[in-house]
């Protein structure tokens, strides 16, 4: 946190505190008195925290707002050079800078995946320090942990979908940004450090608990999608199918599948609403989730 603070000193800091308890809030307002702390008294998830403070940003006139995760820090002039690419090219609206490990060498596994999938084979994965870059990648994704968006976007796509309490929010958001036709963009003249601590989801296991989530997660992901015009169709077409594979089951003595199936079947089921109105609120223009005064 305090690389991630010292970074920034040169710019105007909101840290939205959720309802951390630790020492974190002593901590910011002992070391660092400048910064403008947003305290909640519940933790409110990495989304729609981070809606109170683009809500806040707005609120005080901000053309463009930076997000940038508590594990990360900028180096050198990074967000300058994506404030002077988004004002000169408006139509991206969001522009991320490259994400690296600890080193400052290595770029982030699961940022340098992005870029290898989503790069249109114009990015080979040699190393970065020796490989020939264009300036800037248009891409379809890039993960939130370091985010300039600009005012025009925001008040187009709106903040992110409270729909999501953490993970999935930046993917549904990078689907609404190019939905309402602006562009995402990586500049490799702007860098920043991400040292964070990666989640394993290799070892979870079949219809646990934590499996269910997983797959809850992955249906708002695929049936919110509003560059999708057939989702809400596809949502009830999977239910059906989910269904009719539960009844076959049982019919066949198999009660375990029948069982696991039918679980699946009921968490759908039950954020089938939510997702569908995530669905008709993101494709409409608007500061959907943030709070303007």
């Amino acid at each position: 946190m305090d690389r991630c603070l010292s970074s920034c000193r040169n710019y105007t800091v909101v840290v939205v505190d959720n309802a951390s308890s630790d020492n974190t809030l002593s901590y910011i307002k002992d070391n660092n008195p400048n910064v403008i702390l947003l305290e909640q008294s519940t933790n409110l998830g990495f989304g729609q925290a981070n809606n109170i403070g683009i809500s806040y940003a707005l609120q005080q006139g901000a053309d463009h707002v930076f997000l940038l995760n508590q594990d990360a820090y900028i180096l050198d002039r990074a967000l300058d050079v994506l404030l002077d690419f988004q004002i000169h090219n408006p139509e991206y609206g969001i522009v991320s800078p490259l994400h690296f490990k600890k080193d400052g060498k290595t770029l982030d596994e699961k940022f340098e995946n992005y870029l290898l999938k989503d790069s249109n084979g114009k990015f080979d994965g040699l190393p970065i320090t020796t490989k020939e870059l264009k300036p800037f990648y248009e891409m379809r994704f890039v993960n939130a942990a370091a985010w300039l968006l600009s005012k025009k976007c925001l008040e187009n796509v709106g903040g992110f979908d409270p729909m999501f309490f953490h993970y999935g929010e930046d993917e549904n958001y990078c689907q609404r940004v190019l939905y309402h036709n602006f562009k995402i963009g990586v500049l490799t003249n702007s860098r920043i450090i991400h040292d964070r601590v990666f989640t394993d989801h290799k070892n979870i296991k079949m219809y646990s608990k934590a499996y269910y989530k997983l797959r809850v997660l992955s249906y708002k992901i695929r049936y919110g999608n509003v560059r999708n015009p057939n989702s809400i169709q596809h949502l009830k077409q999977h239910l059906q199918k989910l269904f009719k594979k539960s009844l076959k089951a049982m019919l066949k003595g198999e009660i375990v599948e029948s069982t696991n199936l039918f679980k699946e079947f009921y968490v759908l089921l039950n954020c089938k609403r939510d997702i569908k109105n995530s669905y008709l609120i993101n494709r409409t223009n608007g500061l959907h989730y943030l709070k303007m005064k």
